[in-house]
């Protein structure tokens, strides 16, 4: 299944209303929505695990000589509570293969060709990163540095012999890997390319019968894409092309948006310890959860320096986490008013089952 296609198939869906950039951000929220009981089970857990973490560390205290022991103890301690420790664990690692299929969406040539310049507020391209080199795209020359890797469109319109009209459409194969640099790419200079006939979904017969086709090749760092013509030479198709060299350029709005995901994950984090302040905590437990907050945070940003991540994904990253705020202020309360039932409930029970003084 092409999970590339169908994520791009999405997104276009929900552009509808005002561009990929709303796309992103609304399919962040249908994510994120969907994953709303998860999010609850998740507080519920860490709530659970301050409530019982005074008892956990008396278990561990105790057969800290028996490790074995405390294993043993320790997972009838969780099931008597009915308590998952790795409860809290399950929305990360659901998001994480969300993260990677936006991503390689994202730098994928469908998403290039079709909207990787689209802009939204102050983000110039969804597809740039931090540093990329820029190119004009359908100008007839291609931007280019030296080490640069190609691909092709997915389709190709295909001049056959005697053909009064060309085949639209034909499927590429493999269009990541479809095209190749014949020789040494040297910026400045024409360069050629070359496309085996069997990257094209033709029948054999057809394959016998072609004698051009048009096909778009993009340049991985750049994201320029050119229509080449190429031409069939015994069994392949090649095309020469001009070059020029480009320059790397800094995107000041992509360092906006990393700078944007690290203060939204800062106020992320302050919303999850916020909702786990406790009497009972270990006050070494705090101090390791005090430095993980900072220490998270600074690290991922600094991550994004250098890997190069689209700002499209950053776009979706910054939205995820302003909903993880929300969603922790509003499940805290709906928490909170659950404790406060069953409390009232017990006082109820107590009410109830009070011995009642007679007058003497």
């Amino acid at each position: 299944m092409d999970f590339t296609g169908l994520t791009i198939d999405i997104l276009k869906s929900l552009s509808i209303i005002g561009g990929y950039g709303i796309g992103i951000i609304l399919l962040t929220i249908i994510v994120r929505a969907a994953m709303w009981p998860l999010g609850v089970s998740q507080q519920r857990s860490m709530r659970t695990m301050q409530l019982l973490q005074p008892k956990m560390k008396a278990i561990q205290e105790r057969y800290k000589s028996n490790p074995q022991v405390m294993q043993q103890k320790m997972m009838e301690f969780y099931k008597e509570h009915k308590f998952n420790p790795m409860a809290g664990c399950f929305p990360l690692l659901i998001q994480m293969p969300i993260f990677i299929l936006l991503y390689s969406t994202l730098m994928s040539p469908q998403f290039i060709q079709m909207a990787g310049d689209s802009h939204f507020l102050f983000i110039n391209r969804l597809d740039a990163t931090l540093k990329t080199s820029a190119g004009v795209s359908r100008d007839g020359i291609l931007g280019v540095a030296k080490y640069d890797t190609f691909m092709t469109g997915k389709v190709a319109k295909v001049y056959l012999k005697g053909a009064e009209e060309p085949l639209e459409n034909v499927k590429i194969e493999k269009p990541q890997r479809a095209v190749e640099v014949q020789g040494e790419l040297v910026p400045g200079e024409d360069t050629d390319f070359k496309i085996s006939l069997d990257n094209l979904n033709l029948k054999f017969s057809q394959l016998d019968q072609i004698e051009k086709a048009e096909i778009d090749v993009t340049d991985v760092q750049t994201k320029e894409t050119e229509q080449v013509c190429f031409v069939r030479k015994d069994g392949i198709l090649s095309a020469t092309i001009p070059t020029k060299e480009v320059k790397t350029a800094f995107h000041i709005d992509v360092l906006a948006l990393i700078i944007l995901f690290a203060i939204t994950m800062v106020l992320s984090q302050k919303a999850m310890m916020s909702m786990n302040k406790n009497a009972n905590q270990d006050p070494a437990q705090v101090a390791m959860q005090k430095s993980m907050n900072v220490f998270m945070p600074v690290m991922l940003t600094l991550t994004f320096f250098v890997i190069p991540i689209p700002a499209g994904v950053l776009l979706y990253l910054i939205s995820s986490n302003c909903f993880q705020v929300l969603q922790t202020v509003i499940i805290n309360k709906q928490l909170e008013a659950e404790d406060a039932k069953k409390a009232d409930k017990v006082d109820d029970i107590d009410i109830a089952n009070a011995k009642q003084i007679q007058e003497k």
